[in-house]
């Protein structure tokens, strides 16, 4: 069976989207591979580790990763259970007009500075939003193409993006922090224990976390885990079930913090998709 499992969703003049699954069987890092052209990856389901040289970056769903044009890169999967994104693919001249010059290679193709960037809840439904009503052919082209182009400028934009500045021994420990909050979203973990897994103390653990992130590390967590709940939405008639595998202490609490970040209940989110 392959290792990978890729849709189309949309191809227009302007944008091209796609849905790549991976079984995520590899736990190390693969071989070389290299990207044609420059594309967006807002990954929304499972974690893997992107890695560019010395380099790495941690991919789930609140991130969006970089893949340049004609630069190598390796991809391992620390957890098991696979992972699935949604790739972007902007015609050059609108990327260059969406992006800040700041984030920007100079000279050559175009291409990133950086491996990926922190994004937003806004972000994060909006890609939802995207996959479900383009997967139920519920969504005109024109229409969609509005929304990824809104999708880009929001997660490259200085308000709603986060871009890490820490040491490179702070990153790493930020990174075994996600990749652990990863492996089991519906844990309710506590410091002390995340703070024993890592080797460090939990206030130590806090402030690192605060530095690379830009967040707390319990709102980070509740990103995922909410995160996941956009996945899920469209599988689940019990909204309590679906809490209850979240690891929320009940359907409201679930639905309150789902409002919170994305401005509207699971319910409403639901038919917004159908009816996008």
């Amino acid at each position: 069976m392959s290792e990978f499992d890729v849709s189309r969703l949309l191809d227009t003049d302007t944008v091209a989207v796609r849905t790549v699954r991976c079984s995520g069987t590899c736990r190390h890092r693969s071989a070389e591979e290299c990207a044609a052209t420059t594309y967006l990856v807002f990954p929304y389901r499972g974690v893997y580790m992107r890695h560019v040289g010395s380099d790495q970056a941690v991919a789930d769903a609140n991130h969006v990763l970089f893949f340049n044009a004609d630069e190598g890169y390796q991809v391992s999967h620390p957890i098991e259970g696979g992972d699935a994104s949604l790739s972007l693919t902007l015609a050059e001249p609108l990327l260059h007009e969406l992006a800040p010059s700041t984030m920007l290679k100079s000279g050559g193709k175009l291409g990133f500075l950086r491996q990926h960037l922190r994004i937003d809840p806004r972000a994060q439904a909006l890609v939802a939003l995207l996959r479900h009503s383009l997967q139920n052919n519920s969504i005109e082209p024109l229409e969609a193409e509005g929304l990824l182009l809104t999708l880009v400028a929001r997660s490259l934009g200085p308000r709603t993006s986060h871009a890490t500045v820490a040491t490179h021994a702070r990153q790493r420990l930020a990174d075994r922090v996600k990749v652990l909050l990863a492996s089991d979203l519906a844990r309710r973990w506590t410091l002390a224990e995340i703070g024993a897994e890592m080797g460090c103390s939990p206030v130590y653990l806090t402030q690192v976390f605060q530095q690379v992130e830009g967040l707390p590390l319990y709102r980070y967590h509740l990103r995922l885990r909410l995160a996941r709940a956009l996945d899920l939405l469209g599988e689940y008639d019990d909204l309590s079930a679906l809490a209850a595998e979240l690891g929320f202490s009940s359907h409201s609490h679930f639905t309150a913090a789902f409002k919170q970040a994305y401005s509207r209940s699971p319910t409403e989110f639901k038919q917004s998709a159908r009816r996008a």
